[in-house]
C-alpha cells in the first residue's frame, strides 16, 4: 500500500469515527496543563496507533494523546499524529477541527495529511509531490507585503497588529491550528499566526502541505521549526509566501507581537 493510500484512507476512517462518536455523549476533562481531551480523542488515537503503526513498525510515534515514548529520538521517521486537533471545537460541536497526520524524516515534515470531516475536505502532501486539496492542486497566494494581506491567528496577536496600526484584513479564528494553517496553502487566507506553544503534532502535517504549496512556516528570527526533537513545544510562528513571513516575523521579533504571542488565549488557541 502507498503512503498515500495508507495514510489518507487512516485519517478518513479516523474522521468517521470522531463523527459518529460527537453525536453521542462527549466525555470532556483536562489533561495536565489545562487543556482539554474527550473520550473520542482518545478513542481515534487508539484507532491510528494500531493501524499506523501496523502498517510502517519502524517508524517512531508522537501523538498528543499518547504518552511520550523517547524511543522515537532514535528514529529516522516518525509518525507525528494529533488525533482531533480543535479538541475544544469538536466538543462544542463547531465544524473547524481536523485529523492531523504527518511524517517527520530527520527532523524535516516530508508528508502531511489534514482532513476536516465536517467539510468532508483532505489536504495532503508526500514527498516530491503538490500540495492537494480534494484531490487538486493547490498554492498559496504568494503576496509578500501585510498591506491588505488576510491573516488569521490569536485574538491577542491580531489585536496587537490593529493597534499598532498594521493595515491586513482580520479574518475569521480557526480553531484548529493544522487547518489555520493550510488555508494559507490554498490561498483562502494569505497568513498564519500561532502563538507560543504549539506542538509537534499541532504543526507537521500542516508544514508539509503548506512548504509543497509554496509557502514557509518560520520563528520570529526566520528558522524553520524542526521536529521530533526532546521537547515537542514551539514558538511563536508566522505562515505566508517568504515577503509576508519575513515582515510578520520581524512584527514578533522586534516587540510588536511578542508579549501578545504570549497572552493565554493567543497560547490556548494556537
Amino acid at each position: 500500500m502507498s503512503d498515500l493510500d495508507l495514510i489518507g484512507g487512516c485519517a478518513r476512517k479516523a474522521g468517521e469515527l470522531a463523527l459518529k462518536r460527537r453525536g453521542e455523549k462527549v466525555r470532556v476533562w483536562s489533561k495536565e496543563g489545562g487543556s482539554p481531551v474527550t473520550n473520542v480523542d482518545i478513542e481515534v488515537d487508539s484507532l491510528l496507533k494500531a493501524e499506523l503503526r501496523a502498517a510502517r513498525p519502524d517508524y517512531g510515534w508522537l501523538s498528543e494523546e499518547t504518552a511520550d515514548d523517547p524511543s522515537r529520538l532514535g528514529r529516522r521517521h516518525v509518525w507525528v499524529v494529533d488525533p482531533i486537533d480543535g479538541t475544544r471545537s469538536f466538543a462544542r460541536g463547531d465544524t473547524d477541527w481536523t485529523v492531523a497526520l504527518g511524517i517527520v524524516e530527520d527532523g524535516v515534515a516530508v508528508a502531511g495529511f489534514v482532513y476536516a470531516p465536517v467539510a468532508e475536505v483532505m489536504y495532503e502532501a508526500l514527498p516530491g509531490g503538490p500540495a492537494l486539496k480534494n484531490g487538486v492542486e493547490i498554492r498559496a497566494s504568494g503576496l509578500d507585503m501585510v498591506e491588505n494581506a488576510r491573516i488569521a491567528g490569536p485574538g491577542p496577536m491580531l489585536d496587537a497588529m490593529q493597534a499598532a496600526g498594521t493595515p491586513f484584513r482580520r479574518m475569521p479564528r480557526i480553531h484548529s491550528l493544522a487547518y489555520r494553517l493550510v488555508h494559507v496553502a490554498d490561498s483562502s487566507i494569505d497568513g498564519a499566526l500561532a502563538g507560543g506553544r504549539a506542538h509537534d503534532w499541532d504543526l507537521a502535517a500542516a508544514h508539509a502541505i503548506v512548504s509543497a504549496a509554496g509557502a514557509e512556516i518560520v520563528t520570529a528570527t526566520g528558522a524553520t521549526p524542526r521536529y521530533n526533537r526532546p521537547s515537542t513545544m514551539h514558538e511563536a510562528l508566522v505562515v505566508a509566501s517568504s515577503g509576508l513571513a519575513a515582515e510578520l516575523a520581524g512584527m514578533i521579533a522586534n516587540g510588536a507581537l511578542s508579549q501578545a504571542a504570549g497572552h493565554k488565549d493567543a497560547i490556548a488557541g494556537l
